[in-house]
């Protein structure tokens, strides 16, 4: 494998600014991500509003988050356009941070949670799409680093936010001694809340004054955010006014220099069982319906598929292990119980700490396969020892561990297949923001209706399902490849326009 590693470091040390800067921005898109939930109820004080109320907050930024992912591709046509739509997200992140403490109105706190949701979707968008476009085949190591920087950050976030969060009623009434409610209540309201609005159902029994003298610090903690988030941008634009300089060729596009740096570098491993990685051309554009198989379209629905329900269930168990640990017959001390969600995280991100590695030393199949089986067998075995609190736990790290990785490894997988026609990364990363969204609000329905045990029976099917369209893929993905070497009678080459054609 040393020829293999010699590769992976000289492809990042060709392209180790457009590399870091994707990955600080994925650092930026994990701060957003996670903070909202632990800062809810101070947010709550602040605006004088409900829980009911509050919680629409979180539909306002998974929506607008789902909306950027889907608009991300409009800002694809050449690197520069990418990175400045980049520094314009980033900055907007820190802007939104920095006036959140001044939004006193539920409303006005929705129109910035949609407004950060939307930069976030973007920045998902983007990020993904420049990874592959720079290293193609060997996208697969990077794009684990990417993920693992959204872990960075999501674990960095709530470390902030915890110094400056209210121990009790952060709203004084004119009752307060009389109804405030405990540490405890407030603390088991907070790991409940993190579900994005999956404990709307069941939170009347807490009373929290919306009128009074409000005496939160979580203040600071957004402007804290919004100055350790300030660097992203400014990475960004330091890329672009280095790609400005006068010895740049002021006709050649950055994306085609980049990816020139990296032929040459393929040409020097003769040895290599890798082509030559192709230039692209100003716009990638849309599949030709006429001109594309039906399996090119199979790929992306079932490869969107898949990330619909991995992402779902990452969602869905982050949100609602809380809720299920503290049921019946677990019945786990509050305290307790907010552990598991900082421990599902935490091992996600060190699951794709370790794929980084793992990416390049084996196929992206093989690793998706051994992942996806081994979230079955735990969702299995947690099924099977549900009344262990202990298991619980060690179930939860290592369906982080397994799940961590799908999401990167599918994308690099789709767009090998699909030979970087830039679509795939739109349509998973989409997927993936609409499993998450739409399979948190479908399960907190079925929790709310069945009980505690349905969480874990309806993310094992989904397991099940995601194994079973994964097959399906590889299945289509045989038949594509056997397409694309035996062209159909009768197809006159010539006639086919040759790609990077002006």
């Amino acid at each position: 494998m040393k020829l293999l590693d010699e590769r992976i470091w000289a492809l990042f040390k060709c392209h180790w600014k457009y590399t870091l800067t994707y990955w600080s921005v994925f650092f930026s898109f994990g701060l957003c991500i996670a903070f909202l939930g632990p800062t809810v109820l101070d947010l709550r004080c602040q605006t004088h509003s409900s829980l009911q109320q509050i919680t629409w907050v979180f539909f306002s930024q998974q929506f607008f988050l789902l909306v950027g992912s889907s608009l991300g591709g409009l800002f694809k046509k050449t690197l520069l356009s990418s990175l400045w739509t980049l520094f314009s997200c980033s900055l907007i992140i820190s802007l939104v941070f920095s006036i959140i403490p001044l939004c006193n109105h539920v409303a006005l706190l929705s129109v910035a949670m949609a407004i950060a949701g939307l930069a976030m979707g973007v920045i998902d968008t983007i990020s993904n799409l420049q990874l592959v476009k720079l290293y193609q085949r060997d996208s697969a190591t990077f794009l684990q680093a990417l993920h693992f920087f959204i872990g960075v950050g999501a674990l960095v976030s709530p470390l902030v936010a915890d110094p400056f969060l209210s121990d009790d009623s952060c709203v004084l009434g004119s009752n307060w001694t009389l109804n405030s409610s405990s540490a405890s209540d407030l603390g088991h309201l907070r790991n409940s809340l993190v579900g994005q609005g999956g404990a709307i159902a069941n939170i009347s029994q807490y009373p929290l004054h919306t009128e009074g003298a409000v005496i939160t610090r979580v203040s600071y903690a957004f402007w804290i955010i919004a100055l350790i988030n300030l660097p992203v941008p400014a990475a960004v634009l330091a890329l672009m006014c280095h790609e400005r300089l006068p010895c740049s060729s002021p006709g050649t596009r950055l994306i085609e220099r980049a990816d020139s740096q990296t032929s040459r570098l393929e040409d020097r491993d003769e040895g290599e069982a890798y082509r030559v990685i192709r230039v692209f051309s100003t716009a990638v554009t849309l599949p030709n319906s006429e001109g594309d198989p039906a399996t090119f379209f199979l790929l992306h629905a079932l490869g969107g598929a898949v990330v619909f329900i991995t992402d779902g269930i990452i969602g869905s168990y982050a949100g609602f292990v809380y809720t299920y640990a503290v049921s019946p017959p677990l019945l786990m001390e509050h305290r307790t119980a907010g552990y598991l969600d900082s421990i599902f995280w935490a091992s996600i991100t060190v699951g794709r700490l370790a794929f980084i590695y793992l990416s390049y030393r084996y196929s992206a199949p093989r690793l998706l396969a051994v992942s996806l089986l081994g979230v079955i067998l735990v969702q299995c075995l947690l099924m099977i020892f549900y009344t262990s609190c202990v298991f619980l736990f060690i179930g939860t790290c290592v369906l982080g561990l397994c799940i961590s990785s799908v999401f990167p490894s599918m994308l690099a997988f789709t767009e090998d297949i699909l030979d970087y026609k830039g679509c795939a990364t739109t349509v998973l990363v989409t997927s993936a923001s609409t499993g998450e969204m739409l399979l948190q609000l479908i399960i907190g329905s079925v929790i709310d209706s069945q009980g505690s045990y349905s969480f874990l029976l309806c993310c094992t099917v989904m397991s099940f399902i995601s194994f079973c369209l994964f097959l399906l893929f590889l299945s289509v993905q045989r038949h594509h490849r056997n397409g694309q070497t035996d062209p159909p009678q009768g197809t006159d080459l010539k006639e086919k326009p040759q790609p990077g054609g002006s």
